[in-house]
């Protein structure tokens, strides 16, 4: 038989070989050397940045504004840039100068770029007014409204008028209509569209041609061909050209009792014509 004590001590035995079972774990070998250059290599990129930095990044100190300068003063750009400037000579946020810049009255586009090794170019390009708009408005080439209230409008330009939104709308109509009666003789001095949708031009002899609503690009046909040689050849006599009609106008005479005088080549049907209800 087995002792009690030769079961205990066959169970510890037991037990001391299961701990000595151990499962053995082999850790990765690290490329300490691998890792050191790497190192190496992360620290010489940040000083040289750093050194950059210090040594170039410095404040902007010179500022060269160039353009042909009418309404815009090279005072005001660079109180807009002592003002908005950020940062330094590398670090200086050139889009949000051009944008402050650009904010200017009659400033149209502005180009700013880093000149080496303090400081900037700024190029400004003005604003070129080709109409005037409602009272004190100008307006630019491609019909956008960059002055609302401008205290020296230059007279001589064409006067535009709609409701507002619908500057585009009417400036792309007067560069059109302008285009095609330069051929006749004719410059176009005012340009309306009412709130009714209805329009009329002044030319330079004080003739106004009323289009109304309906057809206007069908009245303007009839006009360029018929009523510009009428106008042309009357300069002084002829007050108004009403176009609202199907297929003709009426004439309004500056001097009450003038003879309707009307060229060989124009039908007596065209003046006598029903005018369309579209006034």
């Amino acid at each position: 038989m087995i002792k009690l004590r030769d079961m205990l001590y066959l169970m510890r035995a037991k037990n001391r070989a299961r701990t000595e079972k151990k499962v053995k774990i082999s850790l990765p070998k690290i490329n300490w050397q691998y890792l050191g250059s790497v190192a190496l290599i992360g620290a010489s990129i940040a000083a040289a940045v750093f050194l950059v930095g210090f040594f170039f990044n410095r404040p902007v100190r010179h500022i060269q504004v160039t353009g042909n300068f009418n309404r815009v003063s090279v005072y005001e750009v660079e109180q807009v840039v002592s003002k908005e400037i950020t940062g330094g000579f590398l670090t200086a946020n050139l889009s949000h100068l051009q944008r402050a810049i650009s904010k200017l009255s009659w400033v149209d586009h502005v180009r700013v770029q880093r000149h080496w090794p303090v400081g900037l170019t700024i190029q400004v390009t003005e604003q070129t007014a080709v109409a005037r708009w409602g009272d004190a408005g100008l307006l630019n080439s491609r019909g956008d409204l960059f002055v609302k209230d401008e205290r020296h409008v230059p007279p001589e330009l064409p006067h535009l008028e709609g409701p507002d939104g619908t500057e585009h709308q009417v400036s792309s109509l007067m560069a059109e209509l302008q285009a095609r009666l330069t051929d006749a003789g004719l410059r176009i001095t005012a340009l309306r569209l009412d709130a009714r949708g209805a329009w009329e031009f002044d030319v330079d002899n004080g003739t106004t041609v009323r289009l109304g609503r309906r057809q206007v690009n069908d009245r303007i046909e009839r006009f360029i061909k018929v009523g510009a040689p009428i106008v042309a050849s009357r300069l002084s006599e002829i007050l108004y050209l009403d176009m609202r009609y199907s297929n003709g106008f009426s004439v309004g005479w500056r001097t009450q009792g003038a003879p309707q005088v009307r060229p060989k080549t124009l039908n007596e049907s065209l003046i006598n014509q029903k005018r369309d209800q579209d006034v």
